[in-house]
Parts: C-alpha cells; structure tokens; sequence
C-alpha cells in the first residue's frame, strides 16, 4: 500500500509502500529503507544542528554512542563539502587572519606549535569562509630539541597583541563576529586534535552561516 507522506530518501519520489519486513520500498527507484532508520537520522541531524554533542545526543536519543559520533563525523564532511561548494566563485568583500589556541593552553610556552592558523572571508556581506593553513605541529620536537621554542613564543605573543587590536577595532564586522562564535562554541568540545580540526572549524562556519531551520534542510539533503 502507498503511503505519498512518506518520501523515498535516495530519489525523493512520493510514492513508497510498505514490506512485510517492516521497510518500505520506493515505487520509483525500487530502493529499500527503514523509516525506523530515517527517523533515527533526522534525530540525529536535529541535535547536530542544536549544537548538541554527540554524548548528549546519545543520551538524549537513546542511540549508542559510536552510532551518533559516526554520524557527526560524516555530516561534518559533508558540510565541508557544501561549503566548499557555496563558496566557490564568490567574491570577498574583505579577510583576516588568526591565530587559535586554547585558553588553557595560552600560557605554556610550548604549545605555540599547536596553534591553529586561518584565514577567515567574508562574502555576501553576512557570510564567511575559512582557509586552513599550516600549521608548525609536525615540527614541534624538532624546534624544540634546537631549542627555539622561546622564540616562536615571542613572536606569537606580538602576532596575538596585534590580533587583539584588530578585532577590538573591529568588534561589529563579519569576520570579528565569527572569530568570537567560533571561540564560544568550540568549548563544548573537550579538546580537538590537528588532524580533524578543518572540520570543526567548517562544523562552525556552517552554523554560523545558516540558521537552524536551514542548517536542518541542507544537511537532510546533503545526507539523504
């Protein structure tokens, strides 16, 4: 029997019916699912998008926790993906660079080389977009053995006086708005290391970008 509420996920045709297994298959497409599945993952994208992390989602949901975290870290590359794609061919009005770290890792010496480095446009005038750059991690034994840590401290401490500067003359533009949601957001995960850091960084461009109902729409069609 059909039932047209409920759109295929890979073809969006209206018209899928019900199997005696308890999936249903697109008129269409002739693909199975299970809306039990499809509703668990609209779950999921919800609280991704509310700014849950995946442990409170687990909780909340009742889903296992490797579930969910599977989940996030595919959706995070699939809005790279769609950044990336928003992006391309635009024209930005303006850019600025800047320098992350921590808090709590602000005061060590050492930890210069795990400063994260970026390069935040704005386009559309409320928009931005963020360019990684390298960073000095995989040379970090190696400057410290020769003992030149010191140094790159030094130098960083005047970027980041400069840096403060910038964004306080700047308080009510674009790019300084982000850089302080970017700050006040990323707290809420306990640590992130160098390799995955592009996509939290491009998790929080696209909530900043989007509101929530958008953010919802676009990540369900990237998913499904």
């Amino acid at each position: 029997m059909y039932n047209i509420t409920m759109l295929c996920p890979i073809c969006n045709h209206k018209k899928t019916y019900l199997l005696q297994t308890g999936q249903r298959k697109c008129a269409k497409c002739s693909k199975k699912f299970s809306p039990k599945k499809i509703q668990r993952d609209l779950d999921i994208i919800e609280c991704f998008c509310n700014n849950f992390t995946a442990k409170s989602c687990s909780e909340r949901l009742g889903v296992h926790y490797i579930t969910v975290k599977k989940r996030y870290e595919l959706f995070r590359k699939l809005i790279t993906h769609f950044l990336e794609k928003q992006y391309y061919g635009k024209h930005s009005s303006e850019y600025d660079e800047y320098v992350y770290l921590p808090k709590a890792k602000k005061k060590i010496q050492k930890n210069i080389f795990d400063a994260q480095n970026f390069l935040t446009f704005c386009f559309d005038e409320i928009k931005v977009y963020n360019l990684l750059m390298p960073n000095l991690h995989k040379y970090k034994q190696e400057l410290l053995d020769d003992q030149l840590d010191e140094v790159y401290f030094k130098e960083f401490s005047k970027f980041m006086i400069y840096n403060k500067i910038a964004k306080i003359s700047k308080k009510q533009n674009t790019i300084a708005r982000f850089w302080e949601y970017f700050e006040n957001s990323i707290v809420i995960y306990k640590g992130v290391d160098n390799e995955n850091f592009i996509y939290y960084l491009k998790e929080f461009e696209f909530k900043f970008n989007y509101d929530l109902k958008s953010r919802v729409e676009i990540l369900k069609l990237s998913y499904f």
